[in-house]
């Protein structure tokens, strides 16, 4: 009797957590679609103006800022996080991995605010009084860099773990057929992880596309589209953040349904990243590999 009612509370525990995200899910819908009806989703998807008072909700240049911002950490991220996960499942020593890895990991558990704050003390003055960037400085490009930052623990974090789990005769069979340490993981390893490789950057994307306290202090927040990088922007998740305060009626309708946009591409990414995940099950066992979730090279 005491093993089922345990069992039964866990069961409980566990559906708790998606009945959260299913009331989460109704809720927003129930508040945003009003005024996706009443306006039209073209109003929404491809309206260049956003003037509450008026009576315009075109989300494009949010939407527009949110992929700018998001490319750009990417472009920060990506490469950096690989190089620092390679190093440390490939190259590093033991005792400095010890010492490597908790301090990347660390850096998940920094508030975003003070992210926020460090770009907006240091970043974005220098790159106003950098002669060859100028402008106001809090731009696309603080916000990227901010951003890039921030998303290298979840980066590292899987592509550490993806590596590793690349079996050890994959290396010792690329080393006897003559390759060098840096062709093997070049040529083997990484081709190897790289569904789980890429299953840490659509995770990162996902950080990088909801992340909002930090993005307001650096990003400058104007509402337009931008021609460079070096002019402000305003994300999804910013002009939620920035107009909910005050906000009523058909304008607080309007931040819901920006809402279910921004809703709507984090699940498409995670979706994303469950279906590379189940990619490298599924040849796990195709090829019959105890070790699991690799691709040959």
């Amino acid at each position: 009797m005491k093993d089922r009612v345990i069992e039964k509370a866990l069961l409980l525990a566990a559906l708790s957590a998606i009945g959260i995200l299913a009331l989460i899910t109704i809720f927003i819908f129930r508040e945003g679609l009003p005024v996706v009806f009443s306006k039209g989703p073209g109003e929404f998807l491809t309206g260049t103006v956003w003037q509450p008072s008026r009576g315009h909700y075109g989300l494009v240049p949010m939407i527009v800022g949110s992929a700018i911002v998001t490319f750009g950490a990417l472009i920060i991220g990506v490469p950096l996080g690989l190089a620092c996960a390679v190093v440390l499942a490939e190259m590093a020593p033991p005792r400095a991995r010890k010492i490597l890895k908790p301090t990347i990991e660390l850096l998940a558990g920094i508030p975003s605010v003070v992210y926020g704050f460090i770009g907006m003390m240091i970043l974005v003055p220098w790159i106003r009084n950098n002669p060859a960037l100028g402008g106001t400085g809090s731009s696309a490009l603080a916000a990227s860099i901010i951003l890039g930052i921030m998303i290298l623990p979840t980066i590292i974090g899987i592509s550490i773990d993806a590596i590793e789990a690349v079996p050890r005769s994959y290396r010792e069979g690329s080393r006897a057929l003559g390759a060098t340490e840096w062709q093997t993981i070049t040529g083997v390893v990484i081709p190897a992880a790289r569904s789980g490789i890429v299953a840490g950057v659509i995770l990162g994307m996902g950080r990088a596309v909801g992340e909002t306290m930090a993005v307001i202090m650096v990003a400058g927040n104007s509402v337009q589209i931008p021609d460079s990088i070096l002019k402000p922007v305003r994300t999804l998740t910013a002009n939620i953040a920035l107009e909910m305060s005050y906000a009523s009626g058909q304008h607080e309708q309007a931040l819901f349904a920006t809402a279910i946009v921004l809703f709507i591409i984090i699940m498409l990414l995670n979706s994303l990243a469950g279906l590379a995940r189940r990619k490298k099950k599924r040849k796990r066992k195709l090829k019959g590999d105890p070790a699991g979730g690799v691709e040959v090279a």
